[in-house]
C-alpha cells in the first residue's frame, strides 16, 4: 500500500538477557525514547499498536500488554491495538499504524513491539516458536519438514526438533541443503552472512552479540543441525524497539529537521502456491516497490529478515537484489557489507542484533529511520538516501505466514 506518513521519533533498548527487567519495563524504555526523539509527550499519541508475540506463552501475559505497558507510562483513554503475527508482529504494528495515519484517521500514532523470550524454563522459549504454525494440523508441522526434506533429498530429524532447538532451525537447515543443491551455495558464503554481520554488529552498542568473528570461528562453531552452526541461528532475545508515526500535516507542525517519510508498506500472508507462483517475499516486495515507485536499485540500505545466515542469502533473491541461487556472490564480493554497493543488516541482523520476535521489525524501522536521518555513527552508511525492510513470520505449508515489506526515504 502506497502510504503518506512520516517517522517523528524512534527509540529502542539494547537487545539482550534482561531477567530483571519487566516486559513493560522494556516497552516504556523503547516508548519514552521514542517520545523524547520526536519532541512529543505522552498525551500527544492519539492511538497505540502494541506488538507482543510470546508474552502469554513466556510470561502468562496474554490480551492486554499493550494497555499494560502503557498505563506504566500514565497513557490512557486511547485507542490500543495489541498485535501478534508471528515474528512479523511489530512491523505489522508498524503498517498499521502508518495505514492509519494515511487514511486521515490519526495525526500521531505509536508502533512499538516488545518481547522477554529469555526463562529460566528453556522449554518455554521454544514453546514460543512452536505456536507458529497451524498446531490443528497434526501433519503441519511434520509435514512442512518432510517436503522440505524432500526438496533437499535428506531424512528428517523429529527427534531433536523443538527439544534442544527452535524447530525453525530445522526448517532454516532443510530450505539451506536444498539451495546448496540447486544453486552450489556454500557453506563459506552462509558463514560469511555471519562473519558480515558480526563486524556490523561491532558497531552497534545495541546489539545483543558484539563481537567480530572470522568465516573460519562460524564453521567451526559449535553445530545445532548440519549445516547450520550455532552464529548461523539468530538468537532469542528480550528488548523493544518504538516508532512515533505523524501525518504530514503534524511533521509540519512540529518542524521536523529531518523527516523520514513512509513510501509503502505491503502486508502479505501466505498462500497455498501453484506451479509458477510467486513466494510470499516476492510477493509481497513486489507489492512494496510499485506502491513506493522504486526497484531494487534505487536502494540505498536493507534491514532483511536474517532468522539464520542462508535466510539472508535467499532473502537476497526474494527482494530482487539478485537473480535466484546468486546470492552467495553477493557476500563474497562484499556488495552487502558496509562500504559496499548495497548494505544489508548494517544493525547487525537478528543474527548479531538478536531476535526479540515481537520487537524484531520495529528496530529495523529504528534503524533505516536513524540511517536515512544520518545518526547511524560508526555504521553509517554514505548518502543513505532509500531504505527497505523486510521482515517474515510463522509457517504454514514451506512458506511465511506473515511477512511486511515497508520502504522509507529521507525527506529533504
Amino acid at each position: 500500500m502506497k502510504m503518506n506518513a512520516y517517522i517523528a521519533g524512534v527509540g529502542m533498548t539494547r537487545f539482550g538477557k534482561h531477567l530483571d527487567t519487566t516486559l513493560k519495563g522494556l516497552a516504556g524504555e523503547a516508548i519514552q525514547e521514542a517520545l523524547a526523539d520526536a519532541g512529543i509527550s505522552g498525551s500527544a499519541i492519539e492511538v497505540a499498536y502494541m506488538g507482543n508475540a510470546a508474552g502469554g506463552v513466556v510470561q502468562g501475559q496474554e490480551m492486554i500488554s499493550g494497555q499494560v505497558a502503557l498505563r506504566e507510562l500514565g497513557i490512557g483513554k486511547i485507542p490500543v491495538i495489541n498485535v501478534e503475527n508471528a515474528c512479523a508482529t511489530s512491523s505489522t504494528a508498524f503498517n498499521q499504524a502508518c495505514t492509519m495515519i494515511t487514511a486521515g484517521a490519526y495525526d500521531v500514532a505509536l508502533a512499538c513491539g516488545f518481547e522477554k523470550l529469555f526463562h529460566e524454563d528453556k522449554m518455554r522459549s521454544f514453546a514460543a516458536f512452536d505456536g507458529a504454525v497451524d498446531t490443528e494440523n497434526a501433519e503441519g508441522m511434520l509435514g512442512a519438514l518432510q517436503t522440505l526434506a524432500a526438496k533437499a533429498g535428506e531424512e528428517v530429524d523429529m527427534v531433536n526438533a523443538g527439544k534442544t532447538r527452535s524447530v525453525f532451525m530445522d526448517i532454516y537447515s532443510l530450505m539451506t541443503l536444498a539451495h546448496m543443491k540447486q544453486y552450489g551455495t556454500t557453506r563459506e558464503q552462509i558463514a560469511g552472512v555471519t562473519a558480515k554481520n558480526s563486524f556490523h554488529g561491532s558497531l552497534n552498542p545495541r546489539a545483543q552479540f558484539q563481537t567480530v568473528m572470522s568465516v573460519e570461528e562460524v564453521l567451526a562453531a559449535r553445530e545445532i543441525v548440519y549445516p547450520l552452526t550455532l552464529p548461523m541461528c539468530s538468537p532469542i532475545g528480550d528488548g523493544a524497539a518504538a516508532v512515533v508515526v505523524v501525518s504530514e500535516r503534524k511533521a509540519k507542525e512540529l518542524g521536523l529537521s529531518k523527516p523520514v517519510r513512509v513510501l509503502s508498506s505491503a502486508l502479505v500472508s501466505g498462500y497455498d502456491e501453484q506451479a509458477g507462483d510467486l513466494s510470499v517475499g516476492t510477493y509481497a516486495a513486489n507489492l512494496a516497490y510499485e506502491a513506493a515507485g522504486v526497484g531494487p536499485e534505487d536502494l540505498s540500505l536493507v534491514e532483511l529478515h536474517d532468522a539464520s545466515a542462508p535466510s539472508e542469502i535467499i532473502s537476497y533473491e526474494y527482494l530482487g537484489i539478485c537473480d535466484k541461487g546468486q546470492g552467495g556472490r553477493l557476500i563474497e564480493d562484499g556488495t552487502t557489507r558496509l562500504g559496499g554497493r548495497l548494505p544489508v543488516n548494517v544493525s547487525g541482523g537478528l543474527l548479531r542484533k538478536g531476535h526479540p520476535i515481537g520487537a524484531s521489525g520495529a528496530a529495523q524501522i529504528v534503524e533505516l529511520t536513524e540511517q536515512l536521518q544520518g545518526r547511524g555513527h560508526l555504521r553509517q552508511v554514505e548518502n543513505a538516501v532509500i531504505g527497505l525492510a523486510h521482515n517474515g513470520g510463522g509457517l504454514i505449508g514451506t512458506d511465511a505466514a506473515a511477512t511486511v515489506v515497508s520502504i522509507l526515504s529521507r525527506g529533504d
